[in-house]
């Protein structure tokens, strides 16, 4: 390979890096604790966008029990957010595995 086409392929793999961040918006993961009583969705930027819990958890007894509910259910919406970023990531570069280190763009 000469330098031009090396250069070519990284100027593509930019772009397409580009795109996939700007799409990362656009994908929504729910994640859920308690047998889906406890729900959070995140965007493929691992934002928080929705929470639902199920009225049945809301009593005032029961807050420490709801927020590590909360917490589950965002750790495992984060766990399949990031699953999917590294999918498209070995997607986008051909399988080539990422460096060690290398953090996704969140």
């Amino acid at each position: 390979m000469n330098l031009a086409n090396m250069m070519k392929q990284a100027q593509e793999m930019q772009s397409k890096m580009a795109d996939m961040q700007e799409n990362l918006e656009n994908v929504d993961v729910l994640g859920e604790s308690a047998a889906g009583m406890c729900q959070v969705t995140l965007n493929g930027k691992g934002e928080a966008k929705a929470l639902k819990i199920d009225p049945s958890l809301v009593t005032p007894e029961e807050v420490s029990v709801m927020e590590d509910l909360i917490l589950a259910a965002f750790n495992d919406a984060k766990t399949k957010v990031e699953a999917q970023m590294k999918d498209q990531m070995s997607e986008l570069t051909g399988g080539i595995p990422l460096p060690e280190g290398f953090k996704l763009p969140f």
